[in-house]
């Protein structure tokens, strides 16, 4: 998928690698994480298969860069990929898999793991704000301010998850401490 991320952000525009990391740090990552060289290689692979094209720009008193560009087989791509069938499967969530099995530890380490995994779940370690911030940033920059609508989208999934992985951990953090309590009233 990282792949198709990338030919989206470069069907916005024409991008050097340190641009598509940027924007990519700042939308994206929410909910791709992608290191640096996971890009690059990405970049490589888009290449070869055609769907994007690399130009080499000399720069006076800079390094040169490689700016890219989608191609009209890239944009195809990104469009067979957006249109094709979602698929269905089970959920892979580490956080629910750790809990079914959480009855090994106890009551009170139980609390402490619900009561910090808010904050380990954070969508938006840099706070919310900062992400519809970047969303009003990079709509000013393309030419379909509706696409930025689509933006909107993840960051009030983002906004939504957050809420209930809160709301989750809250009512655990409740149901656990209310065992302590009639286990001490006993």
């Amino acid at each position: 998928m990282l792949k198709h991320g990338i030919l989206g952000l470069l069907n916005y525009g024409d991008m050097t690698g340190y641009e598509i990391r940027t924007v990519f740090k700042d939308s994206l990552n929410h909910f791709w994480q992608a290191q640096t060289s996971q890009i690059y290689r990405e970049l490589q692979a888009l290449e070869k298969n055609g769907w994007i094209t690399s130009s080499h720009v000399e720069q006076k008193g800079k390094p040169d860069k490689n700016i890219h560009s989608i191609t009209d087989e890239g944009r195809k791509e990104l469009v067979r990929w957006l249109k094709e069938e979602d698929e269905q499967g089970t959920i892979r969530n580490y956080i629910l898999m750790r809990t079914f099995f959480r009855g090994e530890c106890s009551i009170a380490e139980n609390i402490e793991y619900f009561k910090t995994l808010p904050e380990k779940e954070k969508v938006f370690p840099d706070g919310q704000s900062d992400a519809v911030q970047a969303t009003g940033d990079y709509q000013k920059m393309i030419d379909d301010p509706l696409k930025a609508l689509y933006w909107k989208f993840t960051i009030d999934f983002g906004i939504m998850y957050e809420k209930m992985i809160k709301e989750w951990c809250d009512n655990c953090v409740h149901e656990l401490e209310a065992l302590t309590s009639e286990a001490s009233d006993t």
